[in-house]
């Protein structure tokens, strides 16, 4: 059996079960049945929240990022990790070139309806698209935050440091850094990382061309995208699908070259165009909403750390940040960590000097960018 999601005149998302005919051409959904209620597509103040859950794949983009069905969250293997294997999700995505009827599937983003996907349906009975056994990262009930509720919030991608004393950072995947604060510069009440996160707004903002949306599901791979973009001054929008209104999202190759044709995640269909070559990200609404001071302050501080012989050390160029609520600009430059018998060092210099020789900044980005596992 396989699963797909109706949304009703209501708002509220219903679960049909439905079975595939393979003896017609295209193959047929038969058996459709009413399964369940998923979720409401916009909850009231007094809403309990769902259980909702995350899932992405490093350097693919996928369509169904936010998992919500008590079903599917129940099959993670655990409460995050790096090895699930979700079902297809098979939606009509309008026609190929030849005039044949061709399919999308939102969970792994692959058409399907090629000879070789016929096939393969008839030797096994089932629907699936070439990627169905694609494991992807994932975390059940990832922390959430109110981009409304707090009196500053910085949200950056954690990258791994470019120079550390003990040589080079192991690479590792990127994450997603996070400062909250309840008074303007005040005290952090938090300070952390965390694999992925659902940043919370008010619909009334309408940030997306389809209403339904009022949540961002915040990824590693997508952060990293939007950060490097932002460094490289490339042209970001949020292209909405001209068929079914969701925004689009680029990453990999898609994200490091603009491009004016986008393929929706959610639909399948590729016939929606811009006027300029850009790469579509859904946090640009977010990024510019909750932006206050969207500028930057090159620091003029100097640190020599051949002056601290025996520290432990990490250093970073500082990136760009994805959400900056804070009433004044973001510090550019080169971010140090040090640490030697009591003393602790933790801020951004404009100069730092390491083995006799100034560092620089642009360097230290490509070495955090290499170190990154994406």
């Amino acid at each position: 059996m396989e699963v797909e999601r109706m949304v009703t005149g209501s708002g509220k998302i219903e679960l049909w079960g439905y079975d595939w005919d393979l003896g017609l051409i295209p193959p047929a959904k038969i058996n459709r049945r009413f399964l369940a209620i998923e979720q409401p597509m916009m909850p009231g103040p007094d809403h309990v929240e769902a259980r909702e859950a995350i899932c992405w794949s490093y350097g693919r983009t996928l369509g169904n990022i936010g998992v919500f069905n008590e079903a599917v969250i129940g099959s993670f293997p655990a409460q995050s990790g790096d090895d699930a294997i979700l079902e297809c999700e098979i939606v009509a995505a309008g026609l190929w070139q030849n005039g044949n009827e061709r399919w999308w599937c939102r969970t792994h983003q692959q058409h399907w309806g090629v000879k070789a996907d016929r096939a393969a349906a008839e030797q096994d009975g089932f629907v699936r698209c070439a990627s169905h056994s694609q494991r992807m990262s994932y975390i059940v009930d990832p922390h959430r935050i109110s981009l409304e509720q707090f009196e500053e919030v910085g949200i950056w991608c954690s990258l791994p440091a470019a120079i550390t004393s003990s040589g080079t950072s192991r690479p590792r995947h990127p994450r997603i850094h996070v400062h909250l604060r309840n008074e303007p510069d005040g005290e952090k009440i938090v300070d952390q990382d965390f694999e992925a996160l659902t940043l919370l707004y008010s619909p009334e903002r309408d940030l997306f061309a389809n209403q339904a949306i009022d949540r961002v599901h915040l990824t590693p791979p997508a952060a990293m995208a939007f950060v490097l973009a932002l460094e490289a001054g490339t042209e970001i929008g949020c292209v909405s699908c001209n068929h079914c209104g969701y925004p689009h999202l680029d990453l990999g190759e898609f994200a490091r070259k603009p491009h004016r044709k986008h393929l929706c995640g959610n639909c399948g269909r590729d016939h929606t165009w811009t006027q300029n070559a850009m790469m579509s990200s859904p946090l640009k609404p977010i990024h510019d909403q909750f932006s206050a001071a969207w500028e930057y302050a090159d620091v003029d501080r100097r640190i020599v750390i051949d002056d601290y012989p025996g520290a432990a050390f990490a250093v970073w160029a500082s990136t760009p940040a994805i959400v900056w609520t804070a009433r004044r600009p973001q510090e550019r430059g080169i971010h140090v960590h040090l640490n030697l018998d009591g003393l602790s060092i933790d801020d951004t210099f404009g100069v730092v000097v390491y083995q006799g020789k100034e560092l620089e900044r642009r360097d230290l980005l490509a070495r955090m960018v290499h170190n990154t596992l994406a």
